[in-house]
């Protein structure tokens, strides 16, 4: 079919899209956690099976099962080899499955490089690569026009838009709307359709020709997405729902919206300005033939769009900048003649507190100007560190920065806890992704990951501009200092750097580094960060032992020893190994203290009047 004539079509009719791929494998016992895509290989009879059921239901576009078949997610599998014939395969297998029908489009299904579970450290190169060789497989498997779905990232989805445009094939651009109509980024459907359709006009050409949804939500959201959307661009809108929300009935996903209901409510969505409606997550056959019979001969709505509305100062929300935390946060005040010094505690294994205060309180009364409190550090169970912060700053009067890990909750938690932290007056927090449970000694404990660490940061800024992550207001603004994690140790440092800068981008105030144990790593930090904007504060770890030094360097992620040091170490313990490693600590703050923003002290085994002898050495240089 000719690629113009989808384009032509859309305009003239509403189009009918097909339902879940995964869905339907799923029901048919295919695993979860299966590569659905592979199976285009291994097993093209039950993908095409699915195919012929949504074109015998009335669908008359059919996506490729194709949505995760890039490099990026089949190299988890050891598939990345096979990713041009995993897409054209899936391309064919819905070719046959459309048979001689000369009225059906076959949409290549595109999807994000990576979950928004992971951090995505590849170049724009690197993406924009990934993309082409999935989309060149898609086309040369002979699909109509590419399908990209399931969005978290606007800055994503416009690289997508911009490789599958030079290819030459129409592009159908969908991000995810989640509660209360918002992206992961808190934008709604006009903001998102605005922005796409910007692209479009200034780039001659290299937009999305039809701008839309899908996932997420059910169709009762997605029908308010819908509607900003289709009163704020004039091209064409898809919409393709959940049904509605998933319930896990005897060890299975179940979503229990009827084929009726589903249909009333994308009709819905035509009438405020959808030509193409599918299905996402939840939708079987039996939703698009209700669907379609519904919708049959119907034609797209005739829409006004609104003009653009600048409101002026009410629009600006309102957002806590560093300039006004520095009066009350000694981690970002430049005017200090004296460096920052922060100092870690652990919490606690058990229920009582009196020791981790009693070492606050003596920190307290060496000057030093913020405590970090770690959370479950090495996933290991410890008392929570929120309302044992708030504690600790009620009894000594010093700033608490309280680690907050992304294993431990969803986002619901996430938002909770941090509200919740803000009611207990804590105001610095260090966003942190955290160790996998399983590394830890939970016992059959999972994680959670629903965000990583930029994905915390960019929470906590939203809760400092008066918003949720999902753009519901929340009539005032927190406040807090906002501190990410640096690792100088890792051998190369453009993938942390690329890291940092998204770091900085999402709020980050602040940063901590790893311990670090040579100067030469010390001098190719400072050279790498010289033109960050933020502080960086010096990881110092004191060792204490051989032993000690060979644990931190061959099994805790992040820390490097160089052999200089761990020879230094041999042979050391007790009171000698502690005299060692305070020799190579304070050398270390010695040589670097010009060059440095802070002091971030990680006692070991609580032993705080090793952080006590480090603060008055360091005290020592300030003026």
């Amino acid at each position: 079919m000719a690629n113009s004539e989808f384009l032509t079509r859309i305009q003239e009719t509403v189009l009918i899209g097909d339902g879940g791929m995964g869905t339907v494998l799923y029901e048919q016992g295919v695993p979860v956690d299966s590569c659905f895509e592979n199976l285009n290989l291994t097993h093209p009879h039950l993908v095409t099976a699915v195919h012929q059921a949504y074109r015998a239901a009335g669908a008359q576009l059919l996506e490729t099962n194709t949505f995760t078949a890039n490099r990026a997610r089949l190299a988890a599998i050891g598939l990345e080899a096979d990713v041009h014939q995993i897409n054209a395969a899936g391309a064919r297998l819905a070719r046959q499955a459309a048979g001689c029908d000369s009225d059906l489009f076959i949409a290549g299904a595109v999807g994000p490089l990576v979950g928004c579970d992971q951090d995505t450290l590849l170049s724009v190169a690197d993406q924009q690569q990934m993309f082409r060789e999935q989309m060149e497989g898609l086309a040369d498997g002979g699909v109509d026009l590419f399908l990209l779905e399931t969005f978290a990232s606007l800055a994503e989805l416009k690289l997508a838009i911009s490789v599958a445009k030079k290819i030459g094939l129409p592009v159908v651009a969908q991000m995810t709307f989640f509660a209360e109509g918002r992206t992961r980024e808190g934008l709604d459907g006009a903001q998102v359709s605005r922005e796409l359709d910007e692209m479009a006009r200034l780039g001659s050409g290299y937009g999305a020709d039809v701008v839309g949804a899908n996932c997420g939500s059910g169709p009762h959201d997605m029908l308010a997405v819908v509607r900003q959307m289709g009163a704020t661009v004039e091209r064409p809108i898809s919409a393709f729902a959940n049904s509605g929300f998933p319930q896990y009935v005897n060890g299975r996903h179940i979503y229990l919206a009827t084929p009726e209901y589903f249909a009333q409510r994308s009709q819905e969505m035509v009438a405020s300005g959808a030509s193409l409606v599918g299905g996402c997550c939840g939708t079987t056959p039996e939703h698009i033939a209700a669907l379609a019979q519904r919708l049959k001969g119907v034609k797209p709505v005739t829409r006004i769009v609104a003009p653009q509305v600048v409101e002026g100062a009410k629009s600006a929300e309102p957002v806590v900048t560093i300039s006004s935390l520095r009066e009350s946060s000694p981690l970002l005040k430049h005017d200090l003649k004296r460096k920052p010094i922060t100092v870690e505690l652990d919490p606690p294994r058990g229920l009582d507190c009196t020791q981790v205060i009693q070492r606050a309180r003596q920190l307290a009364a060496s000057g030093v100007d913020a405590i970090n409190l770690a959370e479950n550090p090495l996933a290991r169970i410890r008392m929570g560190n929120l309302a044992l912060a708030a504690r600790i700053q009620d009894a000594t009067g010093v700033p608490v920065i309280a680690h907050v890990t992304c294993r431990d909750r969803n986002l619901i938690g996430l938002h909770s806890e941090m509200m919740g932290a803000h009611l207990l007056g804590l105001r610095h927090i260090l966003a942190v992704t955290g160790d996998p449970a399983s590394v830890g000694d939970g016992g059959g404990a999972t994680s959670v990951f629903d965000l990583n660490s930029v994905g915390l940061l960019e929470l906590l800024t939203a809760l400092n501009s008066g918003r949720n992550l999902l753009g519901a207001d929340l009539a005032s603004c927190s406040d807090f200092c906002i501190g990410a994690a640096f690792n100088p140790n890792a051998a190369k440092l453009d993938g942390q750097l690329r890291k940092l800068d998204k770091k900085i981008a999402a709020g980050a105030q602040f940063v901590q580094t790893q311990p670090v144990y040579s100067l030469e790593i010390v001098d190719r930090m400072n050279l790498a960060l010289r033109d960050v904007s933020i502080p960086a504060f010096l990881g110092i770890l004191p060792l204490v032992s051989e032993r000690n030094a060979e644990f931190l360097h061959n099994e805790v992620p992040g820390i490097v020893l160089p052999d200089e040091v761990r020879e230094r170490m041999r042979g050391t313990k007790g009171a000698q190994g502690v005299a060692a490693g305070m020799e190579i600590a304070v050398e270390m703050v010695s040589a670097r203290h010009s060059q440095s923003d802070g002091y971030y002290i990680m006692p070991p085994f609580g032993k705080v009047e090793l952080a006590q002898e480090l603060i008055e050495v360091i005290r020592s240089f300030s003026p």
